[in-house]
């Protein structure tokens, strides 16, 4: 079968959407269909694993950063690629993302797929933005043949504006045996560990992981805190004493392979995101290392680590809350374990085989429908 991915987002920017699309690229293109990513990024042109259209710009939303392009002649070189490549399925990640998703909605010559990654809740500025375009996007919801969401809070942030129409919940794939098999990263401290891994960005919640450490680090001189990644807020490690400062690692942006080898060093995993998260990859990973997990109690992170089960889940934006869920953690030896040995089970819900096999199905439902006639936008 011959697919196209689109990614509205840079495919030079580190994001969760743009590594699930690489990893199901991948994954496809293993099980022998022939796949074209499409994508804005620093360069244009053909590369290995992608056909970059056009150059980004940066704009801020639901708390991250977010790198799109607008360009027109970004948007010609998408309906180009579709007459060239002539594909039988076209799945467009964020459909009602800005520039080269909702292109390639307007431009498919072939049955969409459209899976919706986000939740903005109807309290937040960008869920009033989302209230007030909905009739904009009633024509690009219109031409999704097949909708799927990562998780029921991303469903819901969709449905609740456009309406129900139908919609299957396939969550995010991910490398359970990549993390599960790692061997231990020797450059951290020795004793017990805190892990922090994401974008340093404010919905990401490192600041209150930081203050939370500074509760705990008191009572628990062998504790420190590993942080992976690196954004806006790296900074707000500054506010500790030069004594804490000491404690908390800074490890930056890692790769890849060498990401799950700090899984393996830590004993508890922490999420404190603020909210805006429609799934928890992060958890998911962490599971697969084994680790316990504390997050915030948010609707995307609860469809992944099951209070009392996988994690324990806190009110968010609290580091107060944050650091008493780490602290029954550290006192409790045997919980940890046990949430460790749940998630490490739970984890394999996620795993990459189980969630091509499903997608496979609904390409292939749709590869039979017949051929659309594109909508021309004047860009």
């Amino acid at each position: 079968m011959r697919i196209v991915q689109v990614s509205p987002y840079s495919w030079d920017a580190p994001g969760g959407v743009q590594i699930h699309i690489r990893q199901l690229s991948q994954q496809l293109r293993q099980r022998g269909h022939d796949v074209l990513v499409l994508a804005p990024g620093d360069v244009p042109g053909m590369r290995e694993d992608a056909l970059i259209v056009g150059r980004t710009f940066t704009m801020w939303a639901n708390g991250s950063v977010a790198k799109v392009c607008l360009s027109p002649r970004a948007l010609r070189r998408v309906r180009r690629a579709f007459d060239d490549f002539a594909p039988d399925v076209i799945h467009v990640h964020e459909p009602f993302a800005p520039g080269i998703s909702v292109q390639a909605v307007l431009s498919a010559t072939a049955p969409v797929v459209g899976t919706f990654h986000s939740y903005f809740a109807h309290d937040t500025l960008e869920g009033f933005i989302y209230a007030a375009v909905t009739p904009l996007l009633r024509s690009i919801w219109r031409r999704v043949d097949a909708r799927i969401a990562v998780s029921q809070a991303a469903r819901f942030s969709a449905a609740s504006r456009l309406g129900p129409g139908r919609f299957q919940i396939l969550p995010n794939g991910a490398e359970v045996d990549h993390f599960a098999s790692a061997k231990a990263a020797t450059n951290v401290p020795q004793g017990r560990k805190l892990l922090f891994v994401g974008r340093l960005e404010p919905r990401k919640g490192l600041p209150f992981a930081i203050r939370a450490f500074e509760q705990l680090a008191p009572d628990y001189p062998d504790l420190s805190l590993i942080v992976v990644g690196d954004g806006p807020e790296r900074h707000a490690v500054d506010a500790l004493s030069p004594a804490l400062r000491e404690r908390v690692h800074m490890m930056g942006k890692v790769t890849y392979d060498a990401l799950p080898t700090y899984h393996k060093a830590a004993d508890i995993f922490i999420s404190p995101a603020t909210g805006a998260e429609s799934f928890g990859i992060v958890l998911v990973e962490a599971m697969a290392a084994g680790l316990p997990v504390v997050a915030s109690d948010i609707p995307g992170y609860r469809e992944v680590a099951r209070h009392g089960k996988e994690g324990l889940l806190v009110k968010p934006s609290d580091a107060a809350a944050l650091a008493a869920g780490i602290r029954t953690l550290l006192d409790d030896p045997a919980q940890a374990a046990r949430l460790g040995e749940n998630g490490f089970e739970r984890s394999r819900v996620f795993a990459w085989d189980s969630i091509i096999d499903q997608l496979e199905t609904v390409y292939e439902s749709l590869a039979k429908l017949p051929r659309k006639e594109p909508v021309l936008v004047a860009v």
